[in-house]
């Protein structure tokens, strides 16, 4: 990934008036967001709320209303914009016997992985996941690496292909409280580092205030936006978790 060698916000990603309709039954609706690099974004509300439809729309996996533009401020021409995504769940058979060099390398090279390693694509696969630690894991197999192992690969994986935006729908659902502290602090290390965006939905509240630059409260429409600070003493925040035990800071 290209590091940062000028202030962030050389680049934005604007997301405008989107809606999505599944079934004839609205899910989300006049969405606007402005999302600058080197920022994390979190995704907060209640279950049902429209958080992963929202990705998949980012992602243009579902129909939908509005725009979705990136725009390189440093001479005003837009671009395509390359995004990066850990999904919440990744079911991988036991027994499977794919290595992580063999999922990894399946997305960066045109011929088949399984009969010889490229030792040109070892080397960068083996470098991606040395930003997470991970670069032990390059030759174990898939299957038997733990939840926090697995989520590590899956951020290597994301960010091989130096992408402006970073999508994680719930990617420490099931870690324990030292690896979710691991977690953000890789978070933190990416928003410094890369010129890149994070949007990040979670429903750890304690870490979303603690770690994210900016939070979005959605339930089919955004109810509240705004610093943690800001959107945590808001009058939505209370009302949609009313007994959710968070202190603001």
């Amino acid at each position: 990934m290209k590091k940062i060698i000028k202030p962030c916000g050389l680049h934005c990603i604007k997301i405008k008036n989107l809606g999505v309709i599944i079934g004839g039954q609205r899910i989300l609706e006049d969405i606007n967001l402005h999302i600058h690099c080197g920022t994390l974004t979190a995704i907060i509300g209640k279950n049902g709320a429209g958080k992963s439809t929202l990705i998949r729309a980012i992602l243009n996996d579902i129909p939908h209303e509005g725009k979705i533009e990136f725009k390189d401020s440093e001479n005003g021409q837009m671009q395509r914009l390359r995004i990066g995504y850990v999904p919440q769940y990744l079911n991988v058979e036991k027994h499977t016997p794919v290595s992580v060099y063999d999922m990894i390398a399946s997305y960066q090279s045109d011929f088949p992985v399984f009969f010889k390693k490229n030792k040109k694509v070892y080397e960068k696969i083996k470098d991606s996941l040395r930003i997470f630690e991970a670069e032990s894991l390059i030759d174990k197999q898939v299957c038997n690496l733990s939840g926090g192992e697995l989520q590590r690969v899956l951020l290597s994986m994301a960010v091989m292909d130096e992408p402006n935006l970073l999508l994680l729908d719930e990617p420490v659902s099931g870690i324990d409280q030292n690896g979710m502290e691991i977690f953000y602090k890789r978070m933190e290390y990416l928003k410094e580092h890369f010129d890149l965006a994070v949007i990040l939905i979670s429903h750890d509240l304690d870490y979303v205030k603690k770690y994210a630059d900016h939070v979005v409260l959605l339930d089919e429409r955004i109810l509240a936006q705004g610093t943690p600070k800001e959107v945590y003493g808001s009058e939505a925040f209370r009302k949609t978790f009313a007994e959710a035990e968070v202190g603001v800071c």
